[in-house]
């Protein structure tokens, strides 16, 4: 279950090749990379996906010397942590003990619930202590598995195993507790209709074309395809829309941002790894910095 919610949320190791102590490379780039520079201090800014599949890497040459040459590893969640992740999923995601989300949804919302979790092969059973928000991502996860898209892949993993075989520090900007309880904070009724809105993209397919354009974008680094996700995910008068307009990057960034500037004074190098999508729009990270006095440069 882990891997579909902590897809959602914003979407074994990589295989990776080590020769000399650094990641072998290929030529293409992937996503964006932007360098960070302010008072002989230097960040490096990657936009990460949340999953992948056999052939995204290695990372390419650009990326992979950027995080040789840095002192720390920092990204969103350290992902490999399971324990809090736990204990934020049974304090945010669970209802107390004897209640079910039979109790919480109206009874269409319901019956589209269990429709969809047949097809997806979930028992409600399985997951009627969790809460619609949880569901949904739950649905879109599986959804994203069936057609060849594992957690597993993520780019976060391949990251992280740089940094081990590295000995690099590694860095959280946020914990499990403070992800997990920002899809908390939406109230019952956003919730249900936070779920109806995936229910209805999972039917009609528009969930798996979003995901896979933004995969897509993000595999040929094409900037147009990556603002054009971005856009289409933080558009419109949806609950998930505005959700993630408001809160997935509208509170989170400048929260990113503080925390990177307090990293820069900590560490001379650092390499960055955070969800593409932060990385966009006049209130992405970038623009953040610029406005904070640091100078942005993006590679590619």
């Amino acid at each position: 279950m882990k891997s579909g919610i902590v897809f959602a949320f914003l979407l074994a190791c990589c295989q990776l090749v080590f020769a000399a102590g650094s990641l072998e490379t290929s030529a293409q780039h992937r996503g964006q990379l932007y360098r960070v520079t302010h008072d002989g201090k230097t960040s490096y800014l990657y936009g990460t996906i949340h999953v992948g599949r056999d052939g995204f890497y290695p990372l390419d040459e650009v990326a992979s010397r950027a995080l040789l040459d840095s002192k720390a590893l920092v990204i969103e969640l350290d992902i490999r942590e399971d324990k809090a992740f736990q204990v934020a999923l049974a304090r945010h995601a669970r209802y107390p003990d004897g209640d079910t989300i039979q109790n919480h949804l109206t009874p269409a919302a319901l019956q589209k619930t269990v429709q969809a979790l047949t097809r997806a092969g979930i028992p409600l059973s399985s997951v009627q202590h969790y809460k619609p928000w949880l569901i949904a991502n739950l649905l879109v996860g599986a959804e994203m598995e069936k057609h060849g898209y594992q957690r597993s892949q993520a780019v976060e993993f391949a990251l992280l195993a740089a940094a081990q075989k590295q000995d690099k520090t590694v860095r959280e900007l946020e914990s499990a507790d403070y992800q997990l309880g920002l899809f908390d904070s939406l109230d019952a009724q956003q919730q249900e209709q936070y779920l109806l809105e995936n229910l209805a993209d999972l039917a009609d397919g528009d969930s798996l074309k979003k995901s896979q354009a933004l995969i897509e974008a993000w595999s040929a680094a094409d900037r147009t395809g990556i603002q054009a996700a971005w856009h289409n995910a933080t558009s419109g008068n949806s609950i998930s829309a505005g959700f993630m307009n408001r809160v997935l990057l509208g509170k989170r960034n400048p929260e990113m941002a503080a925390s990177i500037e307090r990293i820069m004074q900590q560490d001379q190098v650092a390499f960055v790894g955070v969800g593409l999508l932060h990385l966009v729009g006049d209130d992405g990270l970038p623009q953040l910095l610029r406005r904070r006095g640091y100078q942005v440069e993006q590679l590619y």
